[in-house]
């Protein structure tokens, strides 16, 4: 029984991330399907429309907007909008997470997290994992204290949030890792990690009874 309880978990560990990813993909298609669907089908005329035109729809709206976030004239919209939803109590809460949360495994945020790090604070033995986010600062209106500064940021555990430090360069100690793998790590805690080849065989953990 204890046997089959470990393969039961497993096969949860397995089939939990891929069927939510499944389902909010399915939900997403679905929704833009029904809604966008539904007004072209209005808009049409009758036997024009084709189901998954919705579908098609919802991506050329993301494209676009994607597209206008470049203009600036559709920048300073934006941020007009972000502004009244800042203001909001309750919206701005679950906006700004949501956007941070995105944030994380945008293009951009990789390429300027692209260095993954481990900080150690002068005087202290812990050590914690963070992302160099720049490494020169002309264009800022302070000056820093420390000798040849960079910024890292600590990104909190199981929530949107962190800290950005600015540290000496003798503090950091550059680690050999995907953004995304060391992103996964930070969040979760630490909890998620790489099965070894012998437990990928099967064979347990080193030293361990039947």
């Amino acid at each position: 029984m204890n046997a089959l309880g470990k393969l039961f978990l497993k096969g949860l560990a397995v089939t939990i991330p891929v069927a939510l990813t499944l389902a909010i993909a399915w939900w997403l298609a679905a929704t833009a399907e029904r809604l966008l669907g539904g007004l072209l089908e209005q808009l049409l005329p009758e036997g024009w429309y084709i189901p998954g035109m919705g579908l098609v729809a919802g991506v050329a709206c993301i494209l676009l907007v994607g597209l206008l976030s470049h203009v600036i004239i559709f920048q300073r919209l934006f941020e007009w909008g972000e502004g009244v939803m800042a203001r909001l109590p309750l919206i701005k809460t679950i906006y700004s997470a949501l956007k941070d949360f995105i944030g994380y495994f945008s293009a951009d945020s990789q390429r300027s997290f692209s260095k993954v790090v481990m900080v150690q604070l002068p005087g202290q033995d812990y050590q914690a994992l963070g992302f160099v986010t720049r490494e020169t600062f002309g264009d800022l209106p302070f000056d820093l204290a420390v000798d040849d500064p960079v910024a890292v940021y600590l990104p909190m555990s199981y929530q949107v949030g962190g800290y950005t430090l600015y540290l000496p360069r003798s503090c950091v100690t550059p680690v050999e890792m995907r953004f995304e793998d060391a992103m996964r790590l930070a969040l979760t805690g630490g909890v998620t990690r790489k099965p070894t080849p012998a437990e990928e065989a099967g064979e347990g953990t080193p030293g361990a009874g039947p």
